[in-house]
């Protein structure tokens, strides 16, 4: 019998905040004003931190793209796919779109890493109907925790190890950029994420450099199917 706590991550669904709605209506009309947007960012507080923490680097690598960011704090997969399902990459072309999504399955519920996967799997599928010329930069979860041995760290190497066979290398490109914020011994510090889970304002840079090798050329080499 399947139990349904299992399909949670697979389920779309709202997160029950007040800010939350308010936010997903502003994302919507900030697309419609820009009129054309080539590169997506899509996930949980990670990425909306580009907004705050990553600011001046997001005007310098990702403003001149025409880039929207779809980041929310807390963000689960469901939730994401409720904002999929609800308008967030209609009657758009990108270019590119940066999927980092999944530590808050891991973190605040502790779900299975097949479940975040499936989840992740899921918002790909979703991406791939409304998407079919997009590219998707598929984004390992970033490290969390202190240590390489404890749970949450664990928990999230194990999504990105079966979340790395989604990648088809024509329209998906998985990209793991870990190592960029861990020392030669696994271990994560708070110089790096005071937390052990958001990345401080100066990551946003790191960031950037890491994925931008990728983003250049996949925001260049797009396959229309018009040709």
């Amino acid at each position: 019998m399947i139990n349904e706590r299992d399909l949670l991550a697979l389920m779309p669904a709202p997160q029950e905040v007040d800010w939350w709605q308010p936010r997903h209506e502003q994302k919507l009309a900030e697309k419609a004003a820009m009129g054309k947007v080539d590169l997506v960012f899509l996930g949980d507080s990670i990425t909306q931190a580009w907004e705050e923490e990553g600011a001046d680097v997001w005007e310098k690598f990702y403003r001149p793209r025409n880039a929207l960011n779809l980041g929310f704090n807390g963000d689960k997969t469901e939730n994401v796919l409720w904002r999929l399902e609800h308008g967030e990459v209609d009657n758009i072309q990108p270019k590119l779109l940066v999927l980092l999504v999944g530590t808050n399955n891991t973190g605040h519920r502790q779900d299975a890493p097949e479940q975040t996967a499936l989840g992740i799997k899921t918002i790909l599928q979703v991406l791939a109907n409304k998407l079919p010329n997009t590219n998707i930069l598929l984004l390992a979860i970033f490290p969390r925790s202190a240590k390489p041995t404890q749970k949450l760290r664990l928990l999230n190497d194990s999504v990105n190890a079966l979340i790395q066979g989604y990648q088809d290398n024509k329209r998906v490109f998985y990209l793991d950029i870990n190592q960029h914020f861990l020392d030669d011994k696994g271990r994560l510090s708070r110089d790096i994420m005071s937390d052990f889970l958001h990345p401080n304002a100066s990551q946003y840079a790191v960031w950037a450099d890491a994925i931008e090798p990728y983003v250049d050329k996949l925001m260049t080499d797009v396959k229309r199917d018009d040709g």
